[in-house]
């Protein structure tokens, strides 16, 4: 099993403890959707160069409001992304599981790039392209693109039955994003493709933030060379992430999780900031990042020193 077994038992645990809050109110369910739309958008667009601040992309999304001295690309690829992650809930709500598809692939990637560039919306390359500053130089060449895909789509279908779901999802994203589809949007297209699959299964939205970003190219240059523990893991504790947000919304003020700084958490565990980073990073306690620091809880630390012993 590439994800560990410490990830994968709190996944499964606070899986299980948010199915049992479900059915979500309507109100609660559709300000929890418009708080990852917008975070997903940001952190998104971000990664692959957009300047708009999480502020900039509430006020272009939810507002409509123009942000002075931002390109209209910019303010172009939030309203698209936006669409694409309406698309991607209806698709949830009405469609049987395993959708994944060319025409779906394509569909997503319209929709991201429509207002950018119409000549290459849900068009498959046509150009044999380079990636610089990875170890992932050449993808495959224009004519093998198609082939590739198909092939993907047959794994797919092999494998998703097979796989802890995490695990699928995770290189799955991988896989289709090392092909290069398209000549832009392709790692978008890869987290949005990603989280059909964590969504079936119930998982919330799943949010690779900015904050990551070198840590995410370094571990998808690991999976080009066949390595794909390192990004299964990132991908698990990003899952570990969203659920841990919804829970701390849904669940009733009494039973909530004090989420705690890893200086406070020393206070109640014999380990130093440092080690309890190493062990956050490790997903050996239950925590996640706000912003660029990682939290975590007093029952945590205690649970993982206990245990230890």
């Amino acid at each position: 099993m590439l994800l560990k077994q410490n990830i994968h038992k709190l996944l499964e645990e606070k899986l299980r403890r948010l199915n049992k809050l479900r059915p979500i109110s309507q109100t609660l369910l559709q300000k929890l959707r418009e708080r990852f739309e917008i975070e997903m958008t940001y952190n998104s667009n971000a990664i692959e160069g957009n300047t708009l601040t999480l502020k900039e992309t509430y006020w272009v999304i939810q507002q409509g409001i123009t942000v002075k001295g931002k390109s209209l690309k910019d303010h172009l690829e939030a309203k698209n992304h936006k669409e694409a992650l309406d698309f991607l809930y209806e698709l949830i709500e009405h469609k049987s599981k395993n959708t994944i598809s060319e025409h779906l692939i394509k569909t997503l990637h319209s929709l991201i790039i429509q207002e950018i560039d119409k000549e290459i919306s849900g068009k498959y390359r046509n150009r044999d392209v380079f990636i610089t500053g990875t170890d992932h130089h050449a993808p495959p060449s224009t004519l093998e693109v198609p082939i590739k895909m198909k092939e993907l789509i047959n794994w797919a279908k092999k494998n998703y039955k097979k796989m802890d779901i995490v695990e699928f999802s995770a290189v799955f994203h991988h896989k289709l994003v090392h092909i290069h589809l398209f000549e832009d949007g392709n790692s978008r297209i890869g987290r949005l493709a990603m989280n059909i699959f964590l969504m079936q299964y119930g998982f919330p939205l799943v949010i690779i933030q900015k904050n990551d970003r070198q840590k995410y190219y370094r571990v998808l240059a690991m999976a080009d060379q066949g390595n794909y523990k390192p990004l299964v893991n990132f991908i698990g504790q990003a899952v570990l992430r969203s659920l841990s947000i919804y829970l701390d919304t849904l669940t009733p003020t009494k039973e909530k999780e004090k989420w705690i700084s890893l200086a406070e958490a020393t206070k109640y565990c014999s380990y130093s900031q440092a080690y309890l980073g190493k062990l956050a990073k490790e997903g050996k306690i239950d925590a996640h990042k706000q912003k660029r620091n990682w939290v975590t809880t007093k029952e945590a630390v205690q649970s993982y020193e206990k245990n230890s012993k």
